[in-house]
């Protein structure tokens, strides 16, 4: 089964330039059409593909048959079908938009432009979707696309569009455009096409519609992007620039501090790709053997020692650079000027492209091997009483997976979930952290890139099959541990988890809690994930926790937010070790305070403590 660490994973970050602005556009559905509920079961394509897809990138003559193909089947979702999910229909619109632009149609791309601003849910979104590309089509229909007019003029045209936006509302988005737009450079753009689509059409002569709308972006961004550079930094930079106002921090008041003499502890599972448990002494769980707690498992399912993953050995010594890495790409989201940030814009922009492979691999390792221990530094803030119990997964960081899923991979993946989850029992869990998920859709991807089935319809069924193994084994497992309070992460693709099938966050159980992430004013993240699962929302924006070595960074994700919640968990039974999983639940979220706009339900743990404390007595 596909898992992966939920986190604002290094390389996310540095392909983020390559996702067109999502602009959708959306007539009602008629009854007639068939309904689609889940993203697995939208229909899929195949395009054949010879020779390069970097050819393909390049040149406007080979293209075209390609982006008219994708026009084509497109055009045919959205108007046969009657999809549920209106992100789907955005990022369906979106690749038309883009094939818009790219076939000089520059009047139809702003259209489309304009129409998601009255679709979007998310305040940024619903001023910012479709900015970009509006920009440059406007330019486009007085100027040559890359001269020195056009790049002028979509540089003033976002200028002139973000300059009166309210900055509390767009910031985030805005640091974020602004790093991904220093980290462009022409071998991190062609990157996925030469060592992710091209093995593809190698193996199997065509790729299917999961990555087409990626090659559609890539082209756009091609003859764009690159141009736009040095604009767009300074655009952005000049508004950051202009609004030097720091954000409120709602979380400082709302901090719930336990009470002096409160000596109840709490075993808590940090679940995840491991912890350096060097850095809690006093908040460990030992065992006989007056080891840390442990139940680990490699990423082929199979049982494992040692705390943190293991690192290859010719990489070890790269590990302080690695850190340094993480901590580069982080400030960069921030609009900080460090060393480190320095560094890894230098390293990724202009990097040659026979080193693509390595450096975003080794990026994808560094966080996973860093991951579990920064959720772990959140989870067990301000609880001395905690007592920690790590359970560890391994996730692979490969371009092409590494295992490739399989049947035999899923059923003992699903063995190892039921071992961890009866470990936990047995160890005496109370409040667990699952900062990780997968989706039918990651699996049929994996498989795609693996070369296993010969079509999309094979690969889905598959896909299907595999999912299904883990998520059958993932709910039992809940179920058969009632004294224990799952808390997960809702993921970070700005999607409705539910209709993703993104797992664990799209289950449905009474001991399960799913978390959305916000910033420290409490607004939403761009990247969190929503839907009817998610219940509370806490901060996930710019965390400051641990890494392994003790090293400390901010690093955002719906990864940082779930903690919070478990650490909110863990106190309260703290002060009231009598609350059952749904009694927490209830506590954590009545006690929530949901937003003017009803998209997020921020958590008050100062309230939520008072509140297991008015329970006891």
């Amino acid at each position: 089964m596909h898992r992966q660490v939920i986190a604002p994973a290094a390389a996310a970050l540095v392909l983020a330039f390559a996702a067109v602005s999502p602009v959708t556009g959306w007539a009602q559905p008629t009854s007639t059409k068939p309904r689609i509920e889940k993203a697995a079961d939208v229909p899929r394509f195949t395009y054949r593909i010879d020779g390069k897809v970097e050819d393909l990138l390049r040149s406007a003559e080979r293209f075209a048959p390609f982006g008219a193909a994708v026009r084509r089947d497109t055009e045919s979702l959205l108007a046969n079908y009657d999809i549920a999910d209106k992100g789907t229909r955005r990022d369906l619109i979106a690749t038309l938009a883009a094939l818009d632009f790219l076939d000089g149609q520059y009047e139809r791309a702003i259209a489309r432009a304009d129409e998601v601003r009255a679709l979007q849910d998310k305040p940024a979104d619903k001023l910012l979707s479709g900015l970009r590309l509006k920009a440059m089509a406007q330019a486009a229909r007085q100027h040559p696309v890359g001269s020195e007019p056009w790049r002028q003029a979509v540089a003033e045209a976002i200028r002139r569009e973000i300059t009166p936006m309210p900055y509390a509302v767009i910031e985030n988005d805005i640091k974020g455009a602004k790093a991904s737009a220093e980290l462009v450079g022409e071998a991190l753009m062609l990157g996925r096409a030469r060592e992710v689509w091209q093995p593809i059409v190698d193996q199997n002569g065509a790729l299917s519609s999961d990555f087409a709308p990626g090659v559609v972006a890539s082209r756009l961004n091609l003859l764009t992007l690159l141009p736009l550079k040095t604009v767009l930094i300074d655009t952005y930079g000049r508004y950051l620039a202009a609004n030097k106002v720091e954000k409120p921090d709602i979380w400082a008041a709302r901090e719930a501090v336990l009470p002096a003499g409160a000596t109840q502890t709490v075993t808590v599972a940090v679940w995840d790709s491991g912890v350096d448990t060097r850095l809690f002494p006093g908040q460990l769980l030992l065992g006989t053997d007056g080891k840390p707690a442990l139940i680990a498992f490699d990423k082929y399912a199979r049982p494992a020692q040692g705390e943190l993953m293991p690192i290859p050995p010719a990489l070890v010594a790269k590990l302080p650079q690695m850190t340094a890495r993480s901590k580069g790409l982080s400030d960069l989201r921030s609009n900080i000027d460090s060393a480190e940030a320095s560094q890894v814009k230098q390293l990724l922009s202009t990097m040659p492209a026979d080193q693509y492979k390595a450096t975003i691999e080794e990026l994808g390792l560094a966080g996973n091997y860093q991951h579990g221990t920064h959720v772990a530094g959140i989870a067990l803030a301000g609880i001395p009483q905690a007592r920690l119990m790590v359970g560890r997964l391994e996730f692979s960081h490969t371009l092409k997976p590494e295992p490739c899923p399989t049947r035999e991979l899923a059923e003992r993946d699903a063995k190892a979930l039921q071992a961890a989850v009866d470990a936990f029992r047995q160890r005496g869990v109370r409040v667990a952290n699952l900062s990780w998920g997968g989706s039918v859709g990651d699996i049929a991807g994996d498989l795609e890139r693996c070369g296993t089935g010969k079509t999309p319809d094979e690969r889905k069924a598959l896909a299907r099959e595999y999912f299904d193994i883990g998520k059958s084994a993932l709910v039992k497992a809940f179920a058969s541990a009632p004294e224990i309070l799952f808390v997960t992460a809702a993921g970070n693709n700005n999607e409705d988890a539910s209709f993703a099938e993104s797992m664990p966050a799209d289950i449905v159980a009474p001991n399960l809690l799913t978390v959305g992430a916000v910033d420290r004013a409490g607004d939403e993240a761009p990247f969190t994930s929503y839907g009817p699962t998610v219940k509370v929302h806490a901060n996930g924006y710019q965390v400051d926790s641990y890494l392994p070595g003790g090293q400390r960074v901010a690093l955002s994700g719906t990864s940082m937010a779930s903690p919070q919640v478990a650490n909110l968990a863990t106190k309260l039974l703290v002060v009231n070790p009598k609350l059952k999983p749904a009694e927490l639940i209830t506590l954590i979220v009545d006690t929530a305070e949901r937003s003017a706009d009803g998209r997020r339900n921020l958590v008050h743990p100062k309230k939520a403590l008072a509140a297991a404390q008015a329970a006891v007595s």
